[in-house]
């Protein structure tokens, strides 16, 4: 197409040429080099045109993966956790681990924006009403009560929830299985009865079981409710102790020594920050804790049968990658579940010591966290 471009125009000016030494009109002349003007703005008009299409055609061709990573869009994503502990923040690392491996990276194409609540529900307000105004093309919230403050501030930002114990019985969405908001995510459900049964195999002379959680926390008291229940199906006894408040729990702890036979606490984000304050009392009066989450014996708890959140905050940032590149529509999209056969069992041998627990029968199967 350029050649001929370069022919109509050499021929336009041979014809100008032509015209003036034969004393042609003026007025003719210019009409010869408007006329001959014209075709080739025409054929370059052309050329331009299908290039344009070519260069369409191929980078239509080359959006299959990573679409918005390959075209260098930088996706905004707000983050609100509720507090600062371990599972939560295994949780955000798999979420980013997650974007990473399907070629979102900050500084390169991703923007977060990390927000930590420490804790305080008021907080997480402030942050959900920071993070809409933002206009962010997505919101990560992290635990129950950050993702109840944003769902209360937008109906359009799709949101992605994790360590969310129950989606449904917490407002966020019509059905677990049919979100139906622009809420979904992955839940931390715990295996409560293979927790109960683990508190039975290690435990075989415990007949009474205290119950503790934080009663400000759904996820808590849903939990709380699941272990009430099993407790009644395998015949043994149990107590309920709650606290509201970081303040409270020496003293409901130590209310709990001399009256119960062990304790079981849930995936609870409140005891969960202050699992080391629990044991150093329970501990230390051979009291044991079965608990819901791997930290929390870290920390102290003599064993659980639990969740890996790390691999729980992937399952989430994996639905972030289907609504970032394939525009998958977020009430669609059922809440994820890590299954009971995924869970892993994780015990402490130094809290087992100090109690004078037996772990034999289960130490081949168990990985030992203790420091």
């Amino acid at each position: 197409m350029k050649r001929k471009a370069v022919a109509l125009m050499t021929a336009a000016l041979l014809a100008v040429n032509l015209l003036a030494a034969c004393g042609g009109d003026s007025g003719e002349t210019k009409g010869a080099e408007t006329d001959a003007a014209t075709e080739a703005v025409d054929v370059k008009s052309e050329e331009t045109k299908g290039s344009e299409t070519e260069a369409n055609e191929t980078t239509a061709a080359g959006e299959t993966k990573g679409e918005a990573a390959a075209s260098g869009e930088t996706v905004k994503i707000g983050v609100v956790q509720l507090t600062e502990h371990p599972a939560l923040d295994a949780a955000y690392d798999g979420f980013v681990e997650a974007l990473k491996e399907a070629g979102y990276e900050e500084g390169k194409n991703l923007e977060l924006d990390f927000n930590n609540a420490q804790g305080d529900v008021s907080n997480c307000e402030t942050i959900a009403n920071k993070l809409v105004n933002d206009k962010n093309d997505l919101i990560l919230a992290i635990a129950t009560p950050a993702a109840q403050a944003v769902a209360g501030k937008t109906t359009e930002i799709p949101i992605l929830a994790t360590a969310v114990t129950d989606f449904a019985e917490a407002g966020l969405v019509d059905s677990n299985d049919a979100p139906g908001t622009n809420v979904s995510g992955s839940s931390d459900m715990n295996p409560v009865e293979e927790q109960i049964s683990l508190l039975q195999e290690l435990l075989p002379d415990a007949k009474k079981i205290g119950i503790m959680y934080c009663s400000s926390e759904d996820n808590s008291i849903l939990q709380a409710d699941m272990a009430k229940e099993v407790c009644k199906a395998k015949n043994l006894e149990y107590e309920e102790y709650t606290v509201s408040d970081s303040t409270m729990i020496q003293s409901v702890t130590e209310s709990m020594i001399g009256k119960v036979d062990a304790v079981y606490i849930p995936t609870d984000n409140l005891l969960a920050e202050a699992m080391a304050t629990v044991t150093m009392i329970t501990n230390e009066n051979g009291l044991p804790c079965i608990v819901g989450e791997e930290n929390m014996v870290k920390n102290g708890g003599l064993a659980t049968y639990g969740l890996d959140y790390f691999a729980l905050g992937k399952l989430a940032g994996n639905m972030a990658v289907d609504i970032i590149e394939n525009g998958t529509d977020v009430s669609t999209m059922p809440v994820q579940y890590i299954s009971a056969e995924d869970c892993s069992l994780a015990v402490n041998s130094k809290a087992a010591t100090d109690l004078g627990v037996s772990l034999d029968g289960v130490m081949d199967r168990a990985e030992d966290l203790a420091e």
